[in-house]
Formats: C-alpha cells, sequence, structure tokens
C-alpha cells in the first residue's frame, strides 16, 4: 500500500489537508485508519502568547464537536486578559472532513495510544482544558488496486454567523460544499500558476526536473521578493495613497494635477505625465514606486522583526500592494524579477540607492512604506546595530548592469537629474582614531536624531526619514553622487593586500562569519569593487557630459582619494610593507572620517563639479590598486584568499591569510580579472580542493575540520606552569579564579572564562592582591599562552563552532549557486577565436554542468535529503538539505536558467544564442506547452519533436532544431522573418514593454 496526503490552501474555506490511501496488491484489504490534525489553536491566541504561556492557554481552550454534522470547533472560553472585566471570546476555530465517514471523532489527542495498542476508542464530543485535535477513525475495505481519498478542512477565526452556516451546509447540501472546495482549491492552483507564469516560470522541455526545479525558483523568488500588478499599469488609488504615505505636503500640492490622470494608467505615461511637473519630490516618489503583492516578510529567522507572513488583502477584500524585507535579499529577488519586468528595473534602483546614507551605506529593512533600522534592545541578545558591506556593492551592481543592458539612454540622463535623495539611519560612525581605537564598536546610535526623525514622520510622513536641509526638503543629488559615493565609502576602508576593512559592526555576505568585524578585511568586497569600477569606467566613457555635480564635501573626498592613490602608486611596483600599508590606511580613514564629521553637521550643502576626465583618470588609479591586492592574494594552490586577519598598532598593519573559503572564488571570477584559462585553472583546483564535499557532489563554505575534544581543550602546559611562579602560589595557596589544577597535575584555566578578556580580567582582580608583583611580570606570558591554546586571533565566528548553515561541513546552497552564475559569466564573456579558445570554453561548460548537477536537480531524493526540484538553504554534514526556500539561490538559478536557454540582452537588443543547452532539452515527443498570457487567460501551443518552449516577459518562444539560426515573430496579423540570432530594437523593445503585439516567436537552433 501507498499514503499520500498534501496540504493545500482553500481561498474560501481555509487549511485543506488531502489523503489517499491506495492498494497496490491483487488482494483484497482491510485496515484500520485513523488520520486528523492535532495542536489546533482556538481564536485569541496570539503567537507571544502561545510561545510564552502555553500552559495558561491551555486551561482557557473549550474543543466542541457538533455531533450529526462532525464539525469541530475550538474555543476559548473567554479572552485571555489580566484585568478584572469580562471578555467574550466570539470567534472560533471550524475543523470539518469529508470521505471517512467515521462515528468515531476525536477532538483531543489523548487517545491515540490507545489507537496505537488496538484498544477500544470512545467517541469525544465536548473536552476541557485540552490542546485542540480533530481525528477519524474508520475500517476501510480497499478491493484490489482499490484507493480511498478523505479530506480534514480547518479555517480561523470563525465567527457564529459563518459556523451556523457551515453547519447547515454540512448537514444539508455537504455534497455541493465539497464541489465547491474542489473548485476553490483548483481556482486556488490556476492562481498560483498564473503568478508564476507572470514571472517566466513555465517552461516545457524534455527535461522535466529541470522545468520543474525552475517554476519552484521563480515561485519562491516572487514570495521573497514579490510580482509586479497588473503588468505596467498602476491603480490611481493605490499610487495616491503611498503619495500620501511618503510626502503629506507633496500629497496636498498635487492634489489637483493627480485628480486629473485616469484611474488605471501605465508606469511609463505616468513617469511622461510627471516629468511635467517639474516636482522633483513628485517625480522621485512616482519612480521608486513599486507595486507589488505577493511578497512575503523574510530575511534571517534570528532577526527580532521578522515574522513569516504573506498579506495579500486589504480588509476590503482588495489587493494589498506590499513588500517587506532585509536590503540585501530583496534586491536580489529583484534582479531576476527584473528580467521579466525590466521597465520597473530603474525604480529598484531608485528604491535602492534613496535608501543609502549620505556617509555611504544602506540600512538594514526596505518595506514599501520605506526603509527601518535595527536599534539595540537591552533584553534581546540578538539586537544589533552596524552595516552590511558587500552586498552594497554587487546587487546594486547588477541592477545597474541589468538597466544598462536594456536601456542605457535612461541610465545616462540618470547621470545628472538630481531626483535621488538620502536616508537618515540615526548611526553616526565614530572617528577614525575610535575606530582604530576599538574597530569593533565603531558607530554610535544618535537617540537625539531618532527623535527628531520620529518628529518629522509626524509632520511630514516617510519623507521624515530622509536628510532635509534647513527647509525640511530633502537634499537631493544625481546618480553620479550617489555611484560615487558608494565607491569612496569602500576605498576609505581599503587596505592594501587585505581588503576592505569589516569596521562597521556587521559582517558581509556570510553572516556566520561574524567574528571578523574589526578584525578582518574583506577580498570578497574588493573583488566585486572592481566589477563595479570596470562598470563605471564603460560606462563614463561613453557620456557626453565633461562635467558631473556632487555635493562639495564630497568632491573634497574624492580629491584627497585620489592624491593618496597618486602619491603612494609606485608602491604598487615593490613590495608594500606594513608600515606603507598603515601610512595608506590611516590617510584614506582619516580622510572618510572628515567627510562623515562634515556632512552629519551640515544640513545646507553646497555643490562642486567633478570632471569627467579626472573621474575616469581616478578608476583606472583605483582598478591598478585593486588589481594588485587580488594578485597578491593568490594562493599557492591557485585559488584565492576571501577574507584575511590585521593586526594594527601605531606603527604597522600585519597581514595574516585565513584558509581557503568558497566566497573567494565565486568573487574573483565575477570580478573580471581572470581570462577564461585562468577561470578555468581556478574551477579545476576548487574542484581537488578540500572545500569539495564528494558525497554531495557540491563545494562547502569553508574546509570541514574537527574540533578538539572536551578533555583535549585547556590543558595549559606543563612547561609555562614550571617556569609561572604565579602559577605555582596560586595552587599552592588554593586560589581558584585564575587556574585550577586536576588529580593528574594537569592545570586548566577558570571554566567560566570564555575569551582572552576573562583572562585579563581575573588578571587585574589579581594586581590588587598579594599577587600583584607576580602578575605585572607574567601578565603577557598568561595571555600569549591563552591565545596559543584557543587560537581566538583567527576565530572567525559562527562558521567555525557550530555544524549547521553556514557551520562547519556545510554546504551553502545560495553559494554554490553563485559560484555556477559566476562560471557561466566567464563562459558567456569569452570570445572563440583559437581552437584553444573552444578546447577550454568546453571545459568550463563540463564544469558548469558539474556544478549544477551537484546543486540536486539531479539528485536522489536519498542523497539530496528532499524533493530535488525545490531549492533548500543549505545541506549540515549530518543530514540533508535544510529549510525550503529560504535562500536567495532562487535568484541565481533563475539567471543560470536563462543563460542555459540562451538569453542575452545587449544594449538594448533580445538575443537567442543558447550555448549552454543540452540535446537532452528538446522534446522526444509532441507536447502541448500551457502558459498564461497579458491578459491572464490560459492559452496553448503545439510542440513538436525536438522542439521546447518557455516564456520571456510573457512572450512565448519555441526553440526547435534546424540547420541554421533564424527567428519567426509571429505578431497579431503578421509573421517577420529574421536571419540569425537578434531581434531588432524595436521588437525587442515591445517584449521588454510587454506590448502584446507579439503572438509567439519561433527561434531555429542551428548547429554549434
Amino acid at each position: 500500500m501507498t499514503f499520500h496526503y498534501s496540504w493545500q490552501f482553500s481561498e474560501k474555506f481555509g487549511f485543506v489537508k488531502k489523503s489517499h490511501l491506495e492498494n497496490l496488491s491483487t488482494d483484497r484489504i482491510t485496515i484500520r485508519v485513523l488520520d486528523g490534525i492535532q495542536n489546533i489553536l482556538p481564536y485569541g491566541i496570539s503567537s507571544n502568547l502561545q510561545l510564552e504561556r502555553s500552559n495558561l492557554t491551555n486551561a482557557y481552550k473549550k474543543n466542541e464537536l457538533e455531533f450529526a454534522t462532525g464539525l469541530g470547533l475550538y474555543l476559548l472560553s473567554a479572552m485571555i486578559v489580566d484585568k478584572a472585566e469580562p471578555s467574550e471570546s466570539l470567534k472560533a476555530t471550524t475543523v470539518w472532513s469529508y470521505g471517512l465517514e467515521s462515528k468515531v471523532k476525536l477532538i483531543s489527542s489523548r487517545q491515540l495510544d490507545h489507537f496505537r495498542l488496538g484498544q477500544n476508542i470512545e467517541p469525544e464530543q465536548e473536552l476541557r482544558a485540552w490542546p485542540g485535535a480533530y481525528f477519524l477513525m474508520e475500517d476501510i475495505v480497499l478491493e484490489a488496486h482499490g484507493s480511498k481519498k478523505w479530506g480534514v478542512i480547518s479555517e480561523l477565526n470563525q465567527d457564529h454567523t459563518a459556523i451556523v452556516g457551515l453547519n447547515y451546509r454540512l448537514s444539508n447540501t455537504k455534497d455541493e460544499l465539497i464541489a465547491e472546495l474542489a473548485h476553490d482549491l483548483k481556482q486556488g492552483q490556476r492562481e498560483l500558476r498564473k503568478l508564476v507564469g507572470m514571472s517566466d516560470g513555465l517552461q516545457c522541455t524534455s527535461d522535466q526536473s529541470s522545468v520543474a526545479r525552475h517554476f519552484s525558483n521563480v515561485l519562491f523568488n516572487i514570495m521573497r521578493g514579490g510580482i509586479f500588478d497588473n503588468q505596467y499599469h498602476i491603480e490611481l488609488k493605490d499610487l495616491k495613497g503611498y503619495l500620501a504615505q511618503s510626502n503629506r505636503i507633496v500629497s496636498k500640492i498635487q492634489s489637483k494635477f493627480l485628480s486629473q490622470l485616469p484611474d488605471r494608467i501605465s508606469n511609463h505615461e505616468l513617469i511622461e505625465r510627471v516629468r511635467g511637473t517639474n516636482d522633483l519630490d513628485l517625480i522621485r516618489i512616482c519612480v521608486e514606486y513599486l507595486p507589488l503583492f505577493f511578497s512575503r516578510r523574510h530575511g534571517d529567522p534570528s532577526r527580532p522583526w521578522n515574522k513569516f507572513s504573506i498579506e495579500t488583502k486589504n480588509p476590503n477584500g482588495s489587493r494589498k500592494h506590499y513588500y517587506e524585507g532585509n536590503w540585501r535579499d530583496i534586491f536580489q529577488n529583484w534582479e531576476a524579477l527584473g528580467r521579466s519586468f525590466p521597465r520597473y528595473i530603474h525604480s529598484m534602483i531608485t528604491k535602492f540607492l534613496n535608501a543609502s546614507t549620505i556617509d555611504g551605506y544602506n540600512p538594514y529593512k526596505i518595506t514599501s512604506l520605506g526603509i527601518d533600522w535595527e536599534i539595540i534592545e537591552p533584553d534581546d541578545p540578538w539586537s544589533f546595530i552596524g552595516y552590511w558591506g558587500d552586498h552594497q556593492i554587487i546587487y546594486l551592481l547588477k541592477l545597474l548592469e541589468l538597466a544598462q543592458a536594456h536601456n542605457q539612454q535612461t541610465l545616462s540622463e540618470l547621470l545628472v537629474e538630481r531626483i535621488y535623495v538620502y536616508a537618515n539611519v540615526p548611526y553616526r560612525i565614530k572617528s577614525y582614531e575610535e575606530i582604530v581605537f576599538n574597530p569593533q564598536d565603531t558607530i554610535h546610535f544618535d537617540h537625539l536624531e531618532a527623535q527628531v526623525i520620529s518628529e518629522r514622520i509626524t509632520l511630514l510622513g516617510l519623507d521624515g526619514k530622509l536628510v532635509l536641509d534647513s527647509k525640511n526638503t530633502p537634499i537631493r543629488c544625481n546618480l553620479t553622487e550617489k555611484l560615487v559615493i558608494t565607491l569612496l565609502t569602500k576605498l576609505t576602508n581599503f587596505i592594501p593586500g587585505a581588503g576592505i576593512w569589516l569596521n562597521t559592526q556587521r559582517p558581509e555576505w556570510n553572516d556566520a562569519n561574524n567574528a571578523l568585524v574589526g578584525n578582518g578585511a574583506s577580498m570578497v568586497t574588493l573583488n566585486y569593487m572592481r566589477r563595479y569600477v570596470v562598470f563605471l569606467m564603460d560606462l563614463y566613457q561613453e557620456q557626453h557630459h565633461h562635467e558631473y555635480e556632487v555635493n562639495h564635501f564630497l568632491k573634497v573626498l574624492f580629491d584627497e582619494i585620489n592624491q593618496i592613490l597618486v602619491t603612494y602608486e609606485g608602491l604598487l611596483k615593490v613590495a608594500l610593507t606594513n608600515r606603507n600599508r598603515k601610512d595608506i590606511v590611516d590617510e584614506l580613514g582619516k580622510s572618510g572620517a572628515s567627510y562623515r564629521q562634515a556632512v552629519y553637521a551640515q544640513r545646507d550643502l553646497r555643490s562642486s563639479l567633478i570632471d569627467r576626465n579626472d573621474l575616469m583618470g581616478f578608476l583606472g588609479l583605483t582598478m591598478k590598486y585593486l588589481d594588485h591586492s587580488i594578485l597578491e592574494n593568490r594562493r599557492a594552490d591557485g585559488l584565492y584568499h576571501s577574507y584575511n586577519l590585521i593586526s594594527m598598532d601605531s606603527e604597522e598593519i600585519k597581514v595574516d591569510r585565513l584558509y581557503e573559503m568558497l566566497e573567494g572564488q565565486v568573487a574573483v571570477l565575477s570580478s573580471g580579472l581572470l581570462n577564461p584559462r585562468e577561470s578555468l585553472e581556478l574551477l579545476e583546483g576548487l574542484h581537488k580542493s578540500s572545500i569539495y564535499r564528494q558525497n554531495q557532489s557540491s563545494y562547502m563554505l569553508y574546509p570541514d575540520r574537527l574540533l578538539p575534544r572536551f578533555l583535549d581543550k585547556n590543558t595549559i602546559p606543563r612547561v609555562f606552569i614550571d617556569k609561572s611562579t604565579l602559577a605555582k602560589k596560586l595552587i599552592r595557596n588554593g586560589h581558584l579564579n585564575l587556574l585550577l589544577k586536576d588529580i593528574e597535575g594537569n592545570c586548566h584555566f577558570a571554566g567560566t572564562f570564555k575569551n582572552v578578556n576573562d583572562l585579563k580580567e581575573a588578571l587585574e582582580q589579581l594586581k590588587a592582591t598579594e599577587y600583584g608583583d607576580l602578575v605585572a611580570r607574567e601578565y603577557d606570558s598568561y595571555v600569549e599562552v591563552f591565545e596559543s591554546m584557543f587560537h581566538h586571533k583567527a576565530f572567525t565566528g559562527r562558521s567555525g563552532t557550530f555544524f549547521g548553515y553556514e557551520g562547519l561541513g556545510s554546504i551553502y546552497w545560495h553559494m554554490v549557486s553563485k559560484l555556477l552564475l559566476a562560471t557561466q559569466e566567464v563562459l558567456l564573456s569569452m570570445p572563440i577565436i583559437t581552437t584553444q579558445d573552444r578546447q577550454t570554453q568546453k571545459k568550463l561548460i563540463n564544469h558548469y554542468y558539474q556544478i549544477r548537477a551537484g546543486i540536486g536537480i539531479d539528485k536522489s531524493p536519498n542523497q539530496y535529503g528532499a524533493f530535488p526540484t525545490d531549492p533548500y538553504s543549505h545541506t549540515p554534514a549530518h543530514k540533508g538539505v535544510q529549510q525550503p526556500g529560504m535562500t536567495g539561490q532562487v535568484k541565481e538559478d533563475i539567471l543560470n536558467r536563462w543563460a542555459e536557454l540562451g538569453i542575452g540582452i545587449k544594449k538594448g537588443i533580445l538575443s537567442f544564442k543558447p550555448i549552454l543547452l543540452r540535446q537532452i532539452e528538446f522534446l522526444k515527443n509532441d507536447e502541448v506547452f500551457e502558459y498564461f498570457d497579458l491578459t491572464g487567460n490560459v492559452q496553448k501551443l503545439n510542440l513538436s519533436q525536438n522542439e521546447l518552449a518557455f516564456t520571456y516577459c510573457q512572450v512565448p518562444v519555441i526553440y526547435k532544431v534546424a540547420s541554421f539560426s533564424k527567428i519567426k515573430v509571429v505578431l497579431k496579423g503578421a509573421v517577420l522573418d529574421i536571419e540569425g540570432s537578434e531581434l531588432n530594437a524595436a521588437l525587442s523593445t515591445s517584449i521588454f514593454s510587454r506590448e502584446g503585439s507579439i503572438d509567439h516567436i519561433v527561434v531555429g537552433i542551428g548547429p554549434k
């Protein structure tokens, strides 16, 4: 026999658990079944109440069964309040069933063991003070190859009217009720497929695993980042609400203009009309407006603000436009979404940049209602403040690259147009001297400024969170200023040969390496900076403007950093000393601190001009420094360092290398520094390295290693004890606060010590006792022996001390997919000129599919640990994959899928060049491809052998094996034949704009 069950969700009826029992044999089988759900919560219990006072809530619970209909009711006898006043509970959770006409129904879990032991079970009709459950028991007879199906349906927050109506239908029209349920479930499935189809998640190829995985990737991507409503059309009512929340003054001033707009308007037309007002704040707010829905609140589950939620409807039943997430996650999901909705890319960039601060960073959280930042909560050990860094560079850059590929002209205009603003996060980065003194405590939370911001929000709206001038008007800037400040901020923390100093209280991409904060430098960020600089050089090379307006203090910072780089340029040709390194870091750091001090203090900023030639020269010089550091971080095994440890004193900065990490290899591949052959050598070295995990055919974040056994830790070398007069005297006197001696004669530090600071505190306390002179003489030797025993200097954080997530032995699938993306980018950017080039390309393709196979699509459920068609967060060493969908991997895999299908966009031209596409993808038999058109209706295309199909911007594309490359564009009433593999600009724009003029496209795929 087999038993199947599934959870489905009905708009009208709630949560639906379906069960299916099937007899696979030729014999008749009789079986006793007990099935249902348990731990049912009644109305009126909040999550905090359940977590903190669940035993108290049990005392209020009441479970009832309407015996005639089998309807279960789960309620509180009264609302749980600590006040001497009545508080009725007038709603309940309901559960009912179909398919098993059992006379024995249970409304608790009390008798489950009776069933397991074959004992009698008594029906339950009313119970008090028990957690709710709903179980059916029945003896089922299954004929040969027969089956039985049933379902359990539960719904929340039902009032008397709803419950009486449901009970009536169960008694009188149950068959109609079940049919209505089935129809609603089918409608829900259709709506879900429609959402996925809107974001190009539907494909039809012979590789069903890849098709299913792409569907899952797109589904999780839009659940994290949202999906755009109504194509590119905007509901005026929703826009007005957003504007009123953003800036009440602008909303009031522009009320007449807004009243003249149609109730439904395209994004393109809206921006055109708004630009006619010359109201920069109105333009900004409308440009960054993103009518997204279906986005779940997401991020690190440990964060105090993060609670899973998908809010799809407003209280009145209308669709709710809303998104929320930490900014380092949500923008990566928007990158993939932007491929299907490219006309919103500039809005995404605007949202990103308007959330950046005037000192060059981004806050923690982005929502449709603005930005938010972390605060210190004394009772929550997870709460903290600080800024991440590498996400800021690479995620912004990916959006910029996407924008440039689709429409470089718009990006060029924004370089001079002053429609951007600054987020006023009440963090104040300390002076350079304070950062050097304690690089782990570098940010002050300005409580006074936070209060001022709160008052401005009350007065102005969400724009109260922006940096305002003396007239309470947002300080504005152009795209050039935003791009330059992002780069300069990183350069003020540049440590030559080591990376970007991690001194803003937060780690980089890998949150588990949190102990590197202050003590480390990131080569990951530096590699992405190189790609960023290459992009800026290409962008400004094409511009006709000779000067760009920026705030005066930024121009001063630009000039100072440029002069520093010029002064020390000669050192790039010789061995850089630790003293040289310290000199450069001191000058860069002080310049950054001076800039911050100036812009924190000023509310009215005057402008200066940056010459384009000066900017190009600066970018070229910066590139030399970045390349020098990357090459210095090449390891003997051909891999590259990801993070480095730094030791700083008044004279020098020393750099210590850490073990190899996957992040560094991905970053250097993405940097563009390596040629294809060097990239291939890196991938070959990576496959041979200790990062590779054989049993999963994939790559860990770093090599696994065994931590010492407990009894092998914390034993002070006897030679040290023999030399220490202090130790001998403490032991002789029975003093136990510093060290203890065991029965075998070995000595150990006190078990309460967590790190060297605890040791130092104990030594300081001893200084005031009779042991003071001995402590003074031996203080340093105790610190040294402690470090030699525990090696805390090389401590990276949780990554070296736990065994899941990004821990020891773990594969973090997002980073593996980043590796896949980086490999794909190398492949697609390489010119094929010589026979050796073709051989390199072939080997890179083999590496691409080796990495891809390890991700899970081609694995068995036993090896993968779950259904291989679903993305998961990580695979620890001791079990299968964990946390479905909780990963940015889905974005990378969507982009890789487009690369496999050969989708390319350059200078606004869409091309189809599938050099990565495998022959096995083409259909072996005729099939029908179902997709959703731009109006939301299901359409079908008949496919033949040696064809496959997908949608791009919801336009169906059919690939067919052909003798040469040719494109047939089927329009509404006409057909265009195009030689080659590229569309023209007009057709490409039509697709990107989702105009609906193209019915479908047929692409003949010639020999590779």
